[in-house]
C-alpha cells in the first residue's frame, strides 16, 4: 500500500507538471501575440504601400497590374504568418506531448506497483477480483496507447492537409499574378 510520503510525493509531481504546462502555454501564448502584432504591422505598412500604388496609376492595365503586384507580398506574408504559427503550435504542442506522455509513464508505473502491492499482500481468495482488476488495466493502457496513436496520426494528416492547401492557394495567387501581365502586353 501507498505510505503518506509517496501520497505527497505523487501530488508534488502533478502539481509540478501542471506548472510545466502552464508555463509552456503561456510561452506559447506570448510567441502568437507576438507574431499576430508583427503581422499586423507588416500587413499595414504593404496595405499603404499598395494602396498609394494603386492610386498612382495612369491607366486600367496599370491599376490591374499594380493590384496584381501588391497581392503577391500579402500572399506571402500571409504564408510566413502560416508557417510561423504553425512552427509555435507545433513546439507548444511537442512540449504538452512530452509531458502527458512522461505523465502517463509515471501514472502507469504508480498504478502498476499498486496492483501489484495489493496482489502481494491481499489475503487468500482475493487474488481474482485484483486480477481482474489488474487486466481491466492492461486493457485500458492498450487503448489509450491505441488511442494517443491515431491522434498523433490525425493531427499528421490535418497539418499535411493544411499545409497541402495554403501552398495550393499560394500558387493560385502567383499564377493569377502572371494572367494580367499576359493580357496587359496582348
Amino acid at each position: 500500500m501507498w505510505t503518506v510520503e509517496q501520497c505527497k510525493n505523487v501530488q508534488a509531481a502533478g502539481f509540478d507538471s501542471m506548472l510545466g504546462l502552464a508555463k509552456h502555454a503561456f510561452d506559447g501564448f506570448e510567441k502568437v501575440v507576438a507574431l499576430n502584432l508583427q503581422t499586423t504591422k507588416t500587413n499595414l505598412a504593404l496595405t499603404r504601400e499598395g494602396v498609394l500604388k494603386v492610386l498612382s496609376a495612369q491607366s486600367p492595365q496599370e491599376l490591374a497590374e499594380l493590384q496584381m503586384q501588391w497581392l503577391q507580398p500579402v500572399t506571402d506574408n500571409a504564408s510566413s504568418y502560416r508557417s510561423q504559427l504553425q512552427e509555435i503550435l507545433a513546439a507548444t504542442r511537442e512540449e504538452f506531448t512530452k509531458v502527458a506522455e512522461a505523465q502517463y509513464a509515471a501514472s502507469r508505473s504508480q498504478l502498476q506497483e499498486f496492483f501489484e502491492g495489493a496482489v502481494s499482500n491481499a489475503p487468500s481468495g482475493s487474488t481474482s477480483p485484483l486480477g481482474a482488476w489488474q487486466e481491466a488495466f492492461k486493457a485500458t493502457t492498450i487503448l489509450f496507447e491505441s488511442m494517443q496513436s491515431t491522434a498523433k496520426q490525425a493531427v499528421e494528416v490535418a497539418e499535411g492537409s493544411f499545409n497541402t492547401a495554403a501552398e495550393a492557394a499560394s500558387k493560385g495567387v502567383r499564377r493569377r499574378e502572371a494572367q494580367p501581365t499576359h493580357v496587359a502586353a496582348k
